[in-house]
Formats: C-alpha cells, sequence, structure tokens
C-alpha cells in the first residue's frame, strides 16, 4: 500500500527562492504548495489540510505574522517554519510566541531545513501514535483521557493540543515530583533550545488556566530545573 505524502504549504513571495524551495522538497518525496503572498496561502490553508506550513516573514498584502495568527485560529497544531532575512531577537521571539516550531534565517542551507522538517513530522506522527494508547490520570477534581485529549472538571471538558496533552502527560506522570526542564522539551519539541524553551512556557501557561479551577492543584516552577505538578 502506498503510504500517503506529507503536504506542505510554502508562501513566499521571492519567485526563485520559492520555485527552487519547492523542488527541492518535492525531489525528496513531499507534496508543495506554493503561494506568493499571505492572502493566497491562507486562501490556501482554509481549501485544503497541511501537515506542516513553511512562511515567509517579509510579504506583501499579509506578512508572515499575520497569515501565521490567521493560521492559528483555524489550527494550533500544525507545524509553522518561518523564513525571514531579518535576525532581530524580537522577530525571532516574535515568531515563537505566535507558535513556531522553527524560525530560520536567510540564507539557509536546505539540507538542514529538510533535516529539521523530517524531525518534527516524525516527533508528530510519533506522540500521534502514542495517544492512540487510552492512558488515563485522575488528580484533584480533574479527570485527563490522553486519547481523546480531554480534560475534565466538574462539568467541564477542555480539548487539548497534542503539545497541551503531551505536557499535561508528562506532569502526571511525574506527579508531586520534578519534570525536569531539558526533558520535557525533547520529548515534546525534539530539543532542548532557548526557544523551544521560551514556547514551552507559554504551554505551561495555558495549563494553569486549565488547572485554576481546582485550588489544590498548581505547576509549580523549580527555577533553572523544571516543574511540578503538586496536587495537595
Amino acid at each position: 500500500m502506498e503510504v500517503e505524502k506529507a503536504k506542505i504549504l510554502l508562501v513566499e513571495d521571492d519567485t526563485n527562492l520559492g520555485q527552487v524551495l519547492k523542488n527541492y522538497l518535492e525531489l525528496h518525496d513531499y507534496v508543495v504548495e506554493l503561494c506568493r503572498d499571505g492572502i493566497l496561502g491562507l486562501a490556501a490553508f482554509k481549501r485544503e489540510k497541511f501537515d506542516l506550513c513553511i512562511l515567509d516573514v517579509m510579504m506583501p498584502n499579509m506578512d508572515g505574522f499575520t497569515l501565521a495568527e490567521e493560521i492559528r485560529n483555524l489550527d494550533m497544531e500544525v507545524p509553522l517554519f518561518f523564513l525571514s532575512a531579518k535576525n532581530m531577537k524580537e522577530d525571532i521571539v516574535t515568531g515563537y510566541k505566535l507558535g513556531a516550531d522553527d524560525y530560520i534565517t536567510k540564507p539557509f542551507d536546505s539540507e538542514v531545513l529538510l533535516l529539521k522538517i523530517q524531525a518534527i513530522l516524525k516527533r508528530n506522527s510519533e506522540i500521534a501514535d502514542k495517544n492512540n494508547n487510552v492512558v488515563e490520570y485522575e488528580f484533584g477534581k480533574f479527570h485527563l483521557n490522553t486519547k481523546l485529549r480531554i480534560l475534565s472538571v466538574d462539568d467541564t471538558k477542555h480539548t487539548l493540543s497534542p503539545k497541551e496533552n503531551a505536557l499535561l502527560q508528562m506532569l502526571c506522570e511525574y506527579k508531586n515530583d520534578l519534570l525536569p526542564r531539558e526533558q520535557a522539551l525533547k520529548r515534546i519539541w525534539g530539543s532542548d533550545t532557548y526557544f523551544n524553551g521560551r514556547s514551552m512556557d507559554v504551554y505551561i501557561a495555558k495549563l494553569r488556566k486549565y488547572l485554576s479551577a481546582d485550588e489544590s492543584v498548581s505547576i509549580v516552577n523549580i527555577h533553572g530545573n523544571g516543574f511540578r505538578l503538586v496536587v495537595e
């Protein structure tokens, strides 16, 4: 049976770079849709399902950051890569705050980009496979079903994103003990880089909001080491 090819949305206004990158990725067995600006990219994303998006930051009509916000409103989990000639820390931080999985500055090595794409798609596939096993946790007033990605408390149910689900599952596995920051980053994000760490902090903040429904449950930051899911 033929394995379905992963589909990539590439939004890049540089005609030459866009076509070269499209051809390169297609040579490595990906299906690539190339769009020349953010508006066309958004229309394509609404029209079809993609496994990963590569967005140029500086584009006419709609820039990459705005496009990323629109994509995140539609899909919280599709992997996002930014391509940019801008390497200012503020721009890089903005990209990761928007939920980027990587921020790649131009010029870049196409082979390195390919390896990053392969790694994140493999990681997401492995997370999905793990989540196919029914694992349930009870803590405080909460019930977590990691297969359905549902966190229940009283009469309220929250559908978690894959990363929220994976992170909360790890916290449950280490309940009242230290979950090492590096271990969580490597298992869920693939590497323990500074920017992945910032991304994880955003997800920890989201989980804290969910868990605020029970005062006996909290996520405690152990500075420089990791986190503890404390259940009194």
